[in-house]
């Protein structure tokens, strides 16, 4: 008996072996019933069965075992996809999901052939299985991965938003203690509160910015009529406070008036002088250049130091990726690594684009953004 045949009449058998096998994943099947259990089995050997009775050339078979069958354009989801996305919200891990499909594959080849003579068996039918079965594995992983990460990234953003007011709490309480003037010990231990809460709350903000990229929603931006020049200018102010012992110079040429998102536009270049101050020589400073021109405005921020490996700047702007270098000469960094990805988010948002260039000594950020969007 061919195998596709004997699938679709021996369905009940196969689908009480997968229920018994989905019922030894713990924790996540303690409490499941039986068709919470079978999910999309009787579906997913339907699938399968019919691959095998479709006619295919070696080429796509060949494709199809690596997971790359072609896929029907706005298709809906295969059974294998959805099967995936339920068992992500029950509970189960990768590998319990992978289990399934490695028990489904055995269970059928053995009934298969406890039921047919041997010489009737056709070792193509074997290899034919092991295609489909690995084709409605890469489908299930991939919905599975994808379900986990914007699970995860929407925790992440919940617990970023909800630790905004207990911070607030804790840098309203050491302002306060500050303004006592209630002796120096009180004052220097309220100040290092103060710090401590802007890292954190600095920390919070590139969290919440980076998941909502990661949910597919961007940066959001207000567009207004913005001066960079005061713009720029006021955000330097604040950095020279924070680093007083740091030179930064900005350099202001032509108009520098367009609509765009101020404090995010202050939020981009924190972040850029920031990264310089971070890896820069620090007897040399941080140079900052607006120019205005007829269509757009470019910014520019560079520091002198060591160069940029050319490794590392392929994936300088990737989130929670640094230098191979980092760790060893940066233990004492607070920062998540998201810092020039937020920046490329934020330029994006603007219709813009960013580039750096590292060599000889000096590090460019040279960023474009159209004036009027």
């Amino acid at each position: 008996m061919r195998l596709a045949d004997f699938i679709l009449q021996n369905m009940e058998a196969i689908v009480a072996q997968w229920e018994a096998f989905a019922a030894t994943l713990l924790p996540a099947a303690a409490n499941m019933k039986s068709p919470a259990l079978r999910d999309h089995a009787q579906q997913i050997l339907q699938a399968v069965a019919k691959d095998l009775s479709t006619a295919q050339t070696r080429e796509a078979q060949f494709e199809k075992s690596k997971g790359h069958a072609p896929r029907l354009i706005d298709a809906p989801e295969t059974a294998a996809q959805t099967h995936a996305i339920l068992r992500a919200r029950s509970g189960f891990d990768i590998r319990q999901l992978a289990a399934e499909y490695r028990a489904l594959r055995a269970s059928i080849l053995r009934l298969w052939m406890d039921e047919c003579p041997r010489d009737e068996l056709d070792m193509d039918d074997v290899i034919r299985l092991n295609e489909a079965i690995d084709q409605a594995l890469a489908e299930s992983l991939g919905h599975f991965s994808a379900q986990v990460e914007q699970a995860r990234n929407l925790l992440l953003g919940m617990l970023g938003h909800d630790m905004r007011s207990p911070l607030q709490t804790i840098q309203m309480t050491a302002s306060y203690l500050v303004a006592l003037n209630a002796g120096e010990n009180v004052t220097r231990a309220g100040s290092r509160l103060i710090r401590s809460g802007a890292r954190m709350h600095a920390l919070l903000d590139d969290l919440c910015d980076f998941n909502r990229t990661k949910l597919g929603l961007g940066i959001n931006i207000a567009p207004t009529q913005v001066d960079l020049a005061a713009v720029f200018g006021d955000e330097l102010d604040q950095l020279r406070t924070i680093h007083p012992d740091r030179r930064l110079r900005l350099a202001i040429a032509g108009e520098c008036r367009g609509v765009w998102d101020g404090q995010r536009l202050q939020q981009m270049l924190g972040n850029l002088v920031l990264n310089a101050i971070r890896y820069g020589a620090p007897d040399t400073p941080v140079r900052v250049s607006v120019t205005g021109e007829d269509a757009d405005v470019r910014v520019v921020v560079a520091n002198n130091g060591a160069a940029i490996a050319p490794a590392d700047i392929e994936q300088i702007f990737e989130p929670l990726k640094r230098g191979a270098d980092h760790e060893e000469k940066y233990e004492e960094d607070s920062h998540l690594g998201l810092g020039l990805y937020i920046v490329r988010e934020i330029v994006k948002a603007h219709g813009g684009e960013i580039d750096v260039r590292s060599e000889q000594g000096e590090t460019a950020f040279s960023v474009r953004l159209p004036r009027n969007r």
